[in-house]
């Protein structure tokens, strides 16, 4: 995603995105802060009130999301783009991913659900992209990765961040940045594509 998240045992989660906008949450409640013309900003994030009994948690640009338990998505901040109404209906989503002005839902049938900003065709979803087990949102463009362990790249490919290395397999986690995507293989090795490939072609440390 255009963020990183981590969980360190417990009930304990934290996300970073590309704005410099982070948020923790324990026991279901959502706190931030973020960097304001290079000063840190510290406090709550103004959540709906029902942002407890949260189970995930990304940052756009100027918008959040939160994926209920029950596997629903919340939504709040800019909606310009109509990136903070998730679609009517939406349910079993398993995971979720926020870019520059459009936000991602994965569901547990594997299908996905996009919504807001589509200048770049971010919100296109592949029509043959199935067996998707994980996202990343970027600023204008999203991954997904399958079960098998490859990788779908669609939206914004202004710096290759949208073309996936040929023979790209074995991959575990993604992040996807401003113009650059990233992925972590199973062997610990990390393999970068777009504008930032730094580290080199293939890192491991």
């Amino acid at each position: 995603m255009f963020q990183w998240a981590e969980r360190r045992g417990g009930d304990f989660r934290r996300a970073v995105s590309h704005a410099g906008v982070e948020g923790e949450r324990q026991g279901g409640r959502v706190g931030g802060w973020h960097q304001q013309h290079g000063v840190p900003q510290f406090g709550t994030v103004h959540c709906p009130w029902r942002s407890l009994k949260r189970v995930a948690i990304a940052a756009g640009t100027d918008h959040n999301l939160a994926l209920k338990r029950d596997g629903m998505v919340v939504a709040w901040g800019n909606n310009s783009y109509g990136q903070a109404t998730p679609p009517i209906g939406q349910s079993n989503v398993v995971a979720i991913g926020a870019g520059d002005f459009h936000s991602l839902a994965l569901r547990a049938d594997a299908r996905f659900v996009a919504w807001g900003d589509n200048n770049y065709a971010q919100t296109n979803v592949p029509s043959a992209l199935s067996n998707a087990v994980g996202i990343a949102a970027g600023w204008y463009h999203n991954l997904a990765l399958r079960s098998d362990g490859t990788v779908a790249a669609w939206g914004h490919n202004g710096s290759g961040q949208a073309t996936v290395p040929v023979g790209l397999s074995n991959v575990v986690q993604l992040a996807a940045g401003f113009l650059n995507s990233l992925a972590l293989m199973s062997d610990s090795a990390i393999v970068p594509w777009g504008s930032a490939s730094v580290p080199p072609a293939r890192a491991t440390w």
